[in-house]
């Protein structure tokens, strides 16, 4: 059964930092990507990483703030967020596909997580 499970979140202040955790279980994937969703809002791209890692992508507003790895030997992928502010505040998902097309797109990835919440207080 493959499976994505993100942990992670919490309740942080402004200029905190935190680190999520996608596991996947089930098979290796490719391109792994984090999206965010808050209240009334739709699913955005923050940041995708290859299969080896060679490359990632980040949306402008978290660069230089947070940083996507991953450890294949774990099949886990992190996001470690720093200096975060109150607009980060989402629920955020892991996302994997089979292979490795980087991409933007929610509809460009085969697996989601259930998401974990992180809220931010000014």
């Amino acid at each position: 059964q493959v499976q994505l499970v993100e942990s992670g979140g919490g309740l942080v202040q402004a200029g905190d930092s935190l680190r999520l955790s996608c596991a996947a279980s089930g098979r290796s994937f490719g391109t792994v990507g984090w999206f965010r969703q808050a209240p009334g809002k739709e699913r955005e791209f923050v940041a995708a990483i290859s299969r080896y890692g060679g490359s990632t992508d980040y949306i402008d507003s978290v660069k230089g703030r947070f940083t996507i790895s991953r450890d294949n030997a774990k099949n886990t992928v992190y996001l470690q967020m720093n200096s975060l502010k109150p607009e980060d505040a989402a629920v955020y998902y892991c996302a994997a596909q089979l292979i490795g097309l980087m991409g933007r797109r929610p509809n460009g990835y085969d697996y989601w997580g259930q998401g974990t919440q992180v809220t931010v207080s000014s």
